[in-house]
């Protein structure tokens, strides 16, 4: 397998975008892309774009042909893949294998999501079949329900605190603050988590991610070939592409108080990278809800099971703490445009092995994770990068 890099991104802002289309969103990311990496579109040999639920949000589906068409890349083949809100690591990690395997030397890989264009409930309705649509959503169980009871497994047995989790929000909301793409640059307190009522208790408003408009893009280039081309000057690597499932419904799972799916994922991407948990300098985990992040910093090895919510509420994932985590905002306050979302991880750990992530720079970093999870954890991508 050849080594593979990212050597260009594209980032549209996240949030409400009333006056843009999702063909505008597209086009945005992906010329950024392009532009950034140097190449010309007669150089892209294949697309893989990530997008979850277009036919329910939109009414279009056919996603794959639409990116290709709209970026001006036809014929080569574009592929749309879906795995929920992990669509978009399982994007970047099919257009990685394909680079790696020798097939292509340079794709494109985005995904993209409109929510917005529906109600609230509609769009509640279209993540819901993320989860098991027959035993779950069919039943009323959303997915705020659905992490809600994942967080009062962990009260219960670890003795987390509804203050532990809403220090995930505050700390997510603090680093938005120096991203321009973030959907919500404002801080919050403990107070204002705390007081802005529940969801799906113990899950408040200020726990849970937004809903979303947005796309991202990224150029893959193997390596040796970006070297050639003499275009590595800004270059990271992906050391390691991993990915794992687990069971749909929430009722067939072993425990409650992890995801399994991402030590899978996580003990194959650390196997392949010869690396270990305490080499990394920071992290871009899949804080759809607050108590996601605190499972995620226990499952991928941060720190042991049950402590996460304290290791939080010490400062330890903050930026200059022990493993920072989502610099960007995460979904919380960066925004949660489902596809999106795992290729603007990756963007991120570009941004910050480049000691481009103006504010918000983790010092000296060198190796980033990125954690990228479908529905309640029935799918978890994992990558890891560092500077070509």
């Amino acid at each position: 397998m050849r080594s593979v890099s990212i050597i260009g991104t594209g980032l549209t802002k996240f949030g409400e975008h009333w006056n843009l289309s999702f063909k505008d969103l597209i086009a945005e990311a992906g010329i950024k892309a392009i532009q950034d990496s140097g190449l010309a579109r007669k150089d892209i040999q294949a697309v893989y774009g990530g997008c979850m639920a277009s036919g329910r949000f939109i009414g279009q589906e056919h996603i794959g042909a639409l990116i290709a068409d709209q970026l001006g890349l036809n014929p080569v083949p574009s592929t749309r893949l879906e795995a929920a809100c992990a669509s978009g690591g399982v994007a970047l990690r099919n257009g990685y294998i394909t680079v790696a395997s020798g097939l292509y030397d340079i794709v494109a890989v985005g995904g993209i999501e409109k929510m917005t264009e529906v109600s609230t409930e509609d769009a509640g309705f279209a993540l819901g079949g993320a989860g098991d649509q027959e035993t779950e959503l069919f039943m009323g169980a959303s997915f705020p329900a659905l992490y809600a009871l994942m967080a009062r497994a962990h009260m219960h047995e670890f003795g987390t605190t509804e203050e532990q989790m809403a220090a995930v929000s505050v700390k997510n909301h603090k680093n938005a603050i120096n991203n321009q793409y973030a959907q919500f640059r404002n801080e919050i307190t403990i107070e204002d988590v705390m007081n802005s009522g529940y969801v799906a208790s113990p899950l408040k408003l200020l726990d849970c991610s937004p809903i979303s408009d947005g796309a991202a893009a990224v150029i893959l280039c193997a390596t040796e070939v970006a070297r050639k081309m003499k275009i590595t000057d800004k270059a990271i690597e992906i050391i390691a592409s991993a990915q794992a499932s687990d069971t749909l419904a929430l009722a067939n799972r072993k425990s409650l108080t992890k995801i399994n799916a991402t030590k899978v994922a996580a003990k194959q991407a650390f196997e392949q990278a010869k690396l270990k948990p305490r080499d990394v300098d920071f992290a871009e985990l899949h804080d759809c809800f607050s108590i996601a992040e605190i499972m995620a910093i226990e499952d991928l090895g941060f720190t042991e099971k049950g402590k996460g919510g304290k290791f939080t509420e010490e400062g330890n994932t903050a930026i200059g703490g022990v493993i920072p985590t989502n610099t960007s905002g995460g979904l919380k306050a960066h925004g949660h445009p489902v596809a999106a979302t795992g290729i603007k991880q990756a963007i991120e750990a570009y941004l910050q092995l480049n000691e481009k992530a103006h504010g918000r720079q983790v010092k000296g970093a060198e190796i980033g994770l990125a954690q990228n999870v479908g529905g309640s954890g029935a799918t978890c991508v994992v990558h890891m990068f560092r500077r070509a």
